[in-house]
């Protein structure tokens, strides 16, 4: 088997030359993130309600895709200055007002990305695909650096985890049971401490899946999607790559989940009074689509469960 470490692996899977977010159906062809369709349209609701409540007249979405929740951020408010990062060229689809810089990819930010002023930044779901070190456990209680074969997804035990990677595993995931795995967060803290350099007044956001210091979990949270399907993690291109982020490493001011945040900002779920579908049908099944969105983006156990790690900046 020829095997390289994980992190290196699942930078190339993702971000090399034939990478899978670089593949033209983008991410929406293979999954649905909160950003898509009418909770999409909610969440940029609430996000301009957010910009406007800290007087910024720019969002920047890291981690863009396709520019999905770029463009309900211009339908909701056209006035804001929009700007787009991701990996590709900008779509076409976008609104012509709509900004774009390309990235590397990964935890690599573009050199145009400076200096952002009355800028909220949307990191959202951007760190779980910035790869880490991904570690176990061995026999003698030494953390040690995963390998994978790129083309069949087995594992071996690589070199000893060592260095700042090591004092951030002490730090914050202590692990000494043969078999636990972790996922070595410290590229995560770096790329978002690299993004907080960028912004000179604002207020940054990170939105993900995520966990906090006391609720690791001991097997790890790596996984794959493809086509809609959890599938067995293969770094191969083919599939997206994503685990769960170490959310209070991050430098933040406040860590809430989502179901607080967006109920902060007016979304609710609440269902719409129903005499509403006698006096304006049309405006009654409206406001029902959204009350369903809002509802899908505060579940538990669902979009509810994101963790949002605010830091203001200036």
């Amino acid at each position: 088997m020829s095997s390289v470490e994980w992190r290196d692996a699942w930078q190339h899977a993702l971000y090399g030359p034939r990478g899978f977010y670089r593949d033209e159906r983008g991410p929406r062809g293979h999954f649905t993130t909160a950003t898509h369709g009418t909770p999409g349209a909610v969440l940029a609701g609430a996000l301009v309600l957010l910009a406007r409540e800290h007087a910024l007249t720019h969002v920047v979405d890291v981690g863009a895709g396709r520019g999905e929740l770029l463009e309900h951020l211009h339908s909701a408010d056209p006035t804001l200055r929009l700007t787009g990062v991701d990996v590709v060229d900008r779509p076409a689809a976008l609104p012509a007002p709509v900004e774009w810089v390309p990235s590397p990819g990964g935890r690599a930010l573009p050199d145009d990305l400076q200096r952002l002023s009355g800028a909220l930044v949307i990191a959202h779901e951007w760190l779980d695909v910035v790869p880490c070190t991904v570690g176990e456990v061995d026999d003698h209680g030494v953390l040690r650096a995963l390998e994978v074969d790129r083309v069949t997804g087995a594992e071996v035990l690589g070199r000893p985890v060592e260095g700042p990677e090591l004092d951030w595993a002490r730090t914050h995931w202590p692990a000494s049971s043969p078999g636990e795995r972790v996922e070595v967060g410290l590229s995560r803290d770096e790329a978002w401490t690299s993004l907080l350099r960028r912004v000179h007044s604002g207020l940054a956001v990170a939105v993900d899946y995520g966990h906090r210091g006391g609720e690791r979990p001991s097997q790890g949270t790596l996984t794959a999607y493809r086509e809609g399907r959890a599938v067995t993690p293969v770094p191969d291109g083919s599939c997206d790559l994503t685990a769960h982020v170490a959310m209070d490493t991050l430098d933040h001011d406040d860590l809430i989940d989502q179901r607080t945040a967006l109920r902060g900002l007016g979304v609710d779920g609440a269902t719409p009074p129903f005499t509403l579908a006698a006096q304006d049908p049309q405006a009654y099944l409206g406001e029902l689509e959204r009350s369903s969105a809002s509802a899908t983006l505060t579940a538990p156990g669902g979009f509810g469960d994101f963790l949002w790690a605010v830091k203001r900046v200036g």
